[in-house]
């Protein structure tokens, strides 16, 4: 804080405690500059900080006069806990002004220490571990993983195309926002929703029945997959 700051402070100080008014000119600027002198590295206000408040709550609280340190000592309690949250890692794009070809890194060091300069003063809030998992940044994230629907990127999907064949149809039926018989339970089969329709199957040895995975899905279930798509694009644009 500036002089100018700390003998704001003190009148604030003196207002809530009258006990602290002193009338000797002499004492009272002898302890504006102890104050000064201890409050040199303590900010007025920063991010999460206020010394101001900081003093009213000790008046409130507690019986005993308040000291400079009772202002520095939680203002040093704050600075160490951001610290602590601060994950630390860099984000190039907060630093336009570093060159990415700067083989020596001196620009990336001189931003580095700037940023936690920056916060270990108040200046600027600690990057914490929520702050990379929320905000603007985590929602861009989600909207591009919702387009794309999986991590995978597409091009390896079409990679996997010819081992995966169900799934391809599926995807290709979604983009071409066509009726999917899977988003429906077959009432032929019983085959549940996200699953493909049965088959029976009798092994000719033991001519025991056994029930396999159909390429196709049965008709009963296209017909119904193309009703409930054909009523959900109704009700869209009944709403619409």
């Amino acid at each position: 804080m500036t002089p100018r700051e700390v003998a704001a402070l003190l009148a604030y100080v003196v207002k809530l405690d009258p006990r602290l008014a002193l009338d000797d000119q002499a004492a009272a600027g002898e302890r504006l500059a102890q104050w000064c002198d201890l409050l040199s590295d303590v900010p007025a206000t920063a991010h999460g900080w206020d010394a101001a408040r900081v003093a009213r709550d000790y008046i409130a609280r507690n019986p005993y006069r308040i000291q400079p340190s009772d202002v520095s000592r939680p203002w040093h309690a704050h600075k160490a806990d951001a610290m602590s949250r601060h994950v630390g890692t860099f984000e190039p794009t907060a630093h336009p002004e570093v060159d990415p070809d700067d083989q020596f890194g001196n620009a990336y060091v001189k931003a580095l220490r700037s940023e936690r300069l920056a916060i270990a003063s108040g200046q600027q809030a600690p990057t914490s571990h929520r702050a990379l998992t929320a905000g603007p940044a985590a929602a861009e994230v989600e909207r591009r993983l919702a387009a794309l629907g999986e991590y995978m990127p597409r091009t390896v999907a079409q990679a996997l195309a010819g081992y995966r064949p169900q799934r391809a149809e599926r995807e290709r039926l979604a983009r071409a926002d066509a009726p999917d018989p899977l988003t429906v339970a077959c009432t032929w089969c019983s085959a549940p929703e996200g699953e493909p329709c049965r088959g029976r199957a009798v092994n000719p040895r033991n001519q025991q029945t056994r029930y396999r995975a159909r390429s196709k899905p049965h008709p009963c279930r296209v017909e119904d997959a193309t009703a409930a798509h054909l009523a959900r694009h109704n009700r869209q644009e009944a709403h619409a």
